[in-house]
């Protein structure tokens, strides 16, 4: 089945599951955004521990969806791996790290006696929430603003004294950290933790039996909100109205585009309408929470980030586009440095793996419709019981 397809369509269909995983990444996110609330929902220990077991009983999923995600990123676009995490290597150290003691914290922070106290691991909690998902804003940010690096790939007939050729070099100065000092990639980052923030209010609103929470957690929803839609339509414009990474089909080289993601969004109407319908379901869900006081609010913004960041990842990579471009804006836009710098720059086509290795993932991914229902099954039965004062108190697993 997969054989018979060609090499661009396996490109186009690995380029889909990766945006996918990373879209449930962001939705799983609202774990993170749950943690930057533990003490602004919680005013008393018993308060803050039906926040994190509410939220800890999924922290799991984020962590396991992330490292999946750079699995299959590496095995389908191995230029962009080599490229990105060897490169820019500093922005992913800091992202792994705050997830790391987010492991740690779920772990200890409920033991008896532990060295650092509770506290201290409440602290690195909100450090995963908050530097987490605006630094993985950041980078997803890069995808349309660009990154310092050059591709070689003649290096692959040279073997250096080193005994390793290398065919990307990063030359970027702070590896990485330098995307949030684009205003595009904040503003990116910002919206992100944001979503993560409304998220994580929605699912404890739909978790947690304790009306003095989610009576806070409604007036934080109406501070989130707003903001986030600041930011992300501050983004959005911005990408919108910039010049994008364009690809033509027959020689394979890079130029911009004026409203070239605008341009995308025009000539691919499905992604449109996916993108839109994420958007509509996100406000839906918000209005339905802040307005009809309904708790299920989750179940439809949770959908529509997923929709919405598929909508943008998609746009990102599909149409003849340049989904990491290499860019020097310092070379002087139109210049012949700058358009050979911008030459580097990875399409899905230049950066996956052979014909025979996305065809023997692509019948591994037959599989990924099971585990989702595993996933769906496990939820419900740990949802099953809203988390409240007695729930925590019964359960001798508690975090």
């Amino acid at each position: 089945m997969f054989e018979n397809l060609s090499l661009l369509t396996l490109q186009q269909y690995w380029y889909f599951i990766v945006s996918l995983l990373g879209a449930l990444l962001i939705f799983l996110t609202f774990v993170q955004g749950g943690q930057t609330l533990i003490y602004r929902l919680g005013k008393t220990e018993l308060e803050r521990t039906l926040i994190v077991n509410s939220i800890g009983r999924k922290w799991e999923l984020t962590f396991t969806t992330l490292v999946t995600f750079g699995g299959a990123f590496f095995a389908s676009f191995p230029l962009f791996y080599s490229t990105s995490f060897g490169g820019a290597y500093w922005v992913w150290m800091l992202i792994l790290f705050v997830f790391v003691i987010q492991a740690v914290s779920y772990e200890f922070r409920s033991k008896p006696k532990n060295l650092l106290g509770q506290r201290t691991f409440d602290v690195f909690l909100f450090l995963n929430g908050f530097l987490g998902t605006i630094l993985l804003g950041a980078a997803i940010g890069t995808f349309f603003t660009g990154s310092q690096f050059q591709i070689n790939k003649l290096n692959l007939t040279q073997l250096p004294q080193s005994g390793s050729p290398i065919i990307s070099q990063w030359t970027g100065p702070a590896h990485g950290l330098e995307a949030v000092l684009n205003l595009t990639n904040v503003a990116l980052g910002l919206s992100l933790f944001l979503l993560a923030r409304i998220l994580g209010t929605l699912y404890i609103i739909n978790t947690v039996e304790h009306d003095k929470i989610n009576q806070r957690a409604r007036k934080d929803l109406m501070i989130s909100s707003p903001l986030f839609l600041v930011f992300f339509l501050w983004f959005l414009i911005s990408i919108l109205t910039k010049k994008g990474f364009a690809v033509d089909p027959a020689t394979q080289m890079v130029y911009l585009e004026p409203y070239k993601y605008l341009h995308n969004f025009l000539q691919m109407p499905i992604v449109l309408i996916l993108f839109l319908l994420g958007v509509i379901l996100v406000l839906w869900g918000i209005g339905l929470t802040l307005f009809k006081k309904s708790s299920r609010g989750f179940w439809f913004t949770g959908p529509g980030a997923i929709f919405a960041v598929l909508g943008i990842l998609l746009v990102a990579g599909y149409n003849n586009t340049a989904f990491y471009p290499a860019v020097n804006w310092s070379l002087g836009e139109g210049t012949d440095t700058f358009n050979t710098f911008m030459q580097s720059s990875l399409t899905i086509q230049n950066s996956s793996s052979s014909h025979y290795t996305l065809t023997v993932m692509s019948y591994v991914s037959l599989l990924v419709p099971f585990v989702l229902a595993y996933i769906v099954w496990a939820w419900r039965s740990i949802n099953k019981v809203k988390v409240s004062e007695k729930e925590v108190e019964e359960n001798t697993h508690s975090y």
